[in-house]
C-alpha cells in the first residue's frame, strides 16, 4: 500500500529533509508541501526544495486542501502553528505526525482533544537512539536513590528558540517518572546568582546555543564519589526526518489517539498507552 504523505512548513531545514525522504522511500508518495502565504518557498518545486531533480508539485499555502488530499501530514513548525493543523487533521479524519517543541500545557492539551477524533504522532525528539536513551534514563532514575542528583544539559545549534530542548524536557520526564514523581515538581530550568544548595530530589536542565551543532543531551546521575553519564549525540537531522516518516507509515489506519515514538516502535507499556499528557 502505498501512503500519500504531506508535508507542512515544506520550507524549512526540517521540511526539507522530509520532502526528500518521502520522494526516496518506497511505498510513499508525496502529495504536497506547504508553507507561510507570504514565504518565499510558495509556488517553488517541492523536488528543488529536497535537493533533488524537479517533481512537478509546488509548494503551496493552503494547509486544509493538503490535509484532505493526504493520508497523513507530517509537521515540524511553530506551536501555535501545529495546533490549527492538529483541528484541520482531525477535523479531516486524517493522521498527523507533530515534530514541534515548545508547546505549551494548554497547547498539549489542545492536541489531546485533536487526537479524540485522528491518530497523532507527538514526539520531541523522532530520533530511535534518544527513544532508548529515554528508557534507560527511567530505568537508571528508577533503580537509584533520591540521594543521586539528576542534571540534564543539551547543545543545539544558535537559531534554536526554545529552551531547554524538548528532547530535554523528554529525558527530564522520563527520570521523573523512573522516580515516581511529575517533572513540574521537581525541574531546575535554571540557576543564576547565590542559589542556595541545591534542592533535594530536583532535576536541573542547563541549555547551550551555539554554531550549527544538531544535538547534542547528556543525562548526569551524580552521587558522592561517582557519577553515571547517560548520552545522545545527533551528527545528521536526517535520522529525525526518518523517523517522522516511519511514524507517518505506523500511523495511518490507526484508531483515533494520541500516541509517541515508543509506540511506533512497540516500546510503549500498556500503561503508556492508555495516557497521554499525564
Amino acid at each position: 500500500m502505498t501512503i500519500r504523505i504531506g508535508v507542512i512548513g515544506c520550507g524549512g531545514r526540517m521540511g526539507r529533509l522530509l520532502l526528500r525522504t518521502i520522494l526516496e522511500e518506497e511505498g510513499c508518495r508525496l502529495t504536497g508541501g506547504v508553507e507561510q502565504a507570504r514565504s518565499a518557498e510558495v509556488g517553488q518545486d517541492l523536488g528543488r526544495l529536497a535537493g533533488l531533480e524537479p517533481v512537478g508539485l509546488k509548494s503551496t499555502s493552503d494547509a486544509r486542501l493538503l490535509v484532505e488530499e493526504s493520508d497523513v501530514v507530517i509537521e515540524f513548525t511553530s506551536p501555535e502553528a501545529t495546533v490549527h493543523h492538529a483541528g484541520l487533521a482531525a477535523a479531516a479524519g486524517r493522521a498527523h505526525v507533530i515534530g514541534t517543541t515548545g508547546l505549551s500545557p494548554s497547547q498539549k492539551a489542545a492536541i489531546a482533544r485533536a487526537a479524540e477524533r485522528a491518530p497523532i504522532v507527538l514526539a520531541a525528539n523522532m530520533s530511535l537512539g534518544v527513544t532508548l536513551l529515554a528508557a534507560l534514563v527511567e530505568q537508571v532514575a528508577r533503580s537509584l536513590d533520591a540521594g543521586w542528583d539528576i542534571e540534564i544539559v543539551e547543545m543545539h545549534h544558535r537559531m534554536k528558540v526554545d529552551a531547554p530542548s524538548g528532547t530535554a524536557l523528554l529525558l527530564g520526564e522520563a527520570a521523573a517518572t523512573g522516580r515516581g514523581a511529575k517533572l513540574a515538581d521537581l525541574a531546575q530550568r535554571a540557576r543564576d546568582g547565590i542559589t542556595g544548595a541545591r534542592k533535594p530530589g530536583a532535576i536541573g536542565f542547563a541549555a547551550l546555543r551555539g554554531g550549527d551543532v544538531v544535538g547534542e543531551h547528556r543525562v548526569l546521575l551524580a552521587s558522592m564519589g561517582e557519577r553515571i553519564e547517560l548520552a545522545h549525540v545527533a551528527t545528521d537531522r536526517a535520522i529525525f526526518a526518518r523517523g517522522a516518516v516511519k511514524s507517518a507509515q505506523w500511523a495511518v489506519g490507526r484508531k483515533p489517539g494520541l500516541y509517541g515514538i515508543r509506540d511506533v516502535l512497540g516500546l510503549a507499556s500498556s500503561q503508556e498507552r492508555r495516557s497521554s499528557f499525564d
